[in-house]
């Protein structure tokens, strides 16, 4: 099959192997795939995150970086066929998304981040039979293969367990933080503060449902914002990934303030606990999705609860992933940047 993949820390476009469905596999010939963020990390610290994984447990810990290996875990496909001795639920040539984790073994393996599990930067992907959802036939294929950040986002959120006397702070407006401003509007949470540095991606924030987006340069997000009566953030999602920022939040927000982490920090962070004590602090450590939130992300995205297509951009094809990638930490990098392994 043709894939851009990943090797030494370069996107690469060539042939990989075509996978071959086991047992509970479905062979799924990729339609679209979102670039996250994620990847781009890996292109310059993956080494960092697989040695991690192999220190504190995780998926990635059977990865070889010196091998080559099919990234995409934002993805639809149509399924083609299923291994020996599989259920078959979904028939083929039905679309489908799914969690992107396949069971084996008694453990999992991260599609798209596994040797044996290409992801949707490749012409043909492995899913596990038992997690398969059917995506609606009126859906678009780009809106569709948003629901996985989608849901990341609104597991982040159900985290926090935000209330009605809340003022939610989301910081970086990537499109987990997003999300997660997606999912607050959706539980009728307001205000909602929005903080990024670039304004294209405070504008969207605005569109998801933010009711202020702030420039931190200009004006803390963590004090009183006189646009809304000096009230000031009692709920912080952290949604960059940055050392020192928890730090800093812990630093500056106010008197038991709950912050979730969302963001995925791969360096050690420092903090003083005597700060966070004395403020009575709780932090919230968040994850990846689970299904309950890809059920909702999709129904949401299929029946229009969720806007999301001011997340997308162009759909490209192979040999644009390599240039599409470098450029995704740029200001007017696009939210949702999405390949269709089918075109070179």
């Amino acid at each position: 099959m043709k894939a851009a993949y990943i090797e030494n820390g370069q996107v690469l476009v060539g042939e990989m192997p075509d996978p071959v469905p086991g047992k509970g596999q479905a062979l799924v010939r990729t339609h679209s795939c979102g670039l996250c963020a994620s990847e781009q990390h890996f292109l310059h610290a993956g080494q960092n995150v697989i040695d991690l994984s192999r220190q504190f447990g995780g998926p990635y810990a059977g990865l070889d970086f010196a091998r080559p290996f099919v990234p995409g875990h934002e993805f639809v496909g149509e399924v083609i066929d299923y291994g020996p001795g599989s259920l078959r639920a979904v028939r083929p040539g039905r679309r489908v998304t799914s969690v992107p984790i396949m069971r084996r073994d008694g453990g999992h393996s991260v599609i798209g981040f596994s040797h044996e599990c290409p992801g949707g930067w490749g012409e043909l992907m492995l899913l596990d039979e038992t997690v398969l959802m059917e995506i609606p036939s009126d859906l678009d294929d780009d809106m569709a293969a948003m629901t996985e950040p989608l849901a990341v986002g609104l597991e982040h959120t159900r985290r926090g367990r935000p209330t009605a006397a809340d003022v939610a702070l989301v910081i970086g407006c990537g499109a987990i933080g997003l999300g997660v401003i997606a999912g607050l509007k959706l539980l009728g949470i307001a205000p909602i503060i929005a903080a990024d540095f670039h304004a294209r991606r405070r504008a969207v924030a605005i569109a998801m449902g933010a009711d202020i987006a702030v420039d931190p340069r200009q004006l803390s997000p963590y004090g009183q914002i006189p646009d809304l009566g000096n009230r000031r953030a009692t709920l912080v999602y952290e949604c960059v990934g940055q050392p020192g920022l928890l730090a800093q939040i812990i630093g500056a927000v106010g008197f038991e303030a709950r912050i979730v982490m969302g963001g995925y920090c791969m360096e050690a962070e420092q903090f003083h606990v005597f700060a966070a004590q004395n403020k009575r602090l709780t932090i919230h450590f968040a994850a990846g999705e689970e299904q309950q939130d890809m059920d909702l992300a999709l129904s949401c995205i299929a029946d229009g609860r969720i806007d999301i297509s001011p997340w997308l951009s162009e759909r490209i094809g192979l040999g644009a992933v390599a240039d599409a990638v470098a450029a995704m930490s740029g200001p007017l990098a696009p939210i949702g940047n999405l390949v269709d392994p089918r075109r070179l």
